[in-house]
């Protein structure tokens, strides 16, 4: 037993060696993994609410103004919505977009599309779930009519 026991306390350390770096890997937001040859990021893994990484598309804004969302609104369904998983692409890859709904400070029922990569949260556009808003923003679908009036003039 006592030619073992080095052996024994080998094997030990060697685990534990293995447990901490398995944890210390899950500790933190963003750091990244290493599988199979391609680098992820933690925060692929589900749905991240810290507000310190938004940033909002130039669609999300146009369409923010259009609708009469705020910042304010964006950022609390970001914090207390739903994720509706139906209309969500969470395996999308490289990052996942969800669709995030709840009521405003105003009770106004919006639905936020967030895409999640690397060290950002992007807004990509929102919508309000119970009135229906004329808007124009950039990247919009062209209708049959706009496309055949640039064609004309």
């Amino acid at each position: 037993m006592k030619k073992a026991a080095p052996y024994l306390i080998l094997i030990l350390l060697a685990i534990l060696v293995i447990f901490l770096k398995h944890w210390k890997g899950q500790d933190g937001n963003n750091q990244n993994v290493e599988k199979g040859g391609k680098v992820t990021n933690k925060r692929n893994r589900g749905f991240d609410r810290t507000l310190s990484y938004i940033e909002y598309t130039v669609h999300a804004k146009c369409r923010m103004k259009c609708r009469h969302i705020s910042q304010e609104d964006i950022e609390d369904i970001m914090r207390n919505g739903q994720i509706n998983y139906s209309k969500s692409e969470v395996n999308e890859s490289p990052c996942p977009v969800y669709a995030v709904q709840g009521y405003t400070h105003d009770r106004e029922h919006i639905r936020v599309i967030f895409g999640q990569c690397d060290n950002k949260t992007k807004v990509i556009t929102c919508y309000n779930l119970d009135q229906d808003f004329e808007c124009h923003c950039p990247g919009d679908p062209v209708t049959k009519y706009e496309k055949a009036q640039k064609i004309l003039n």
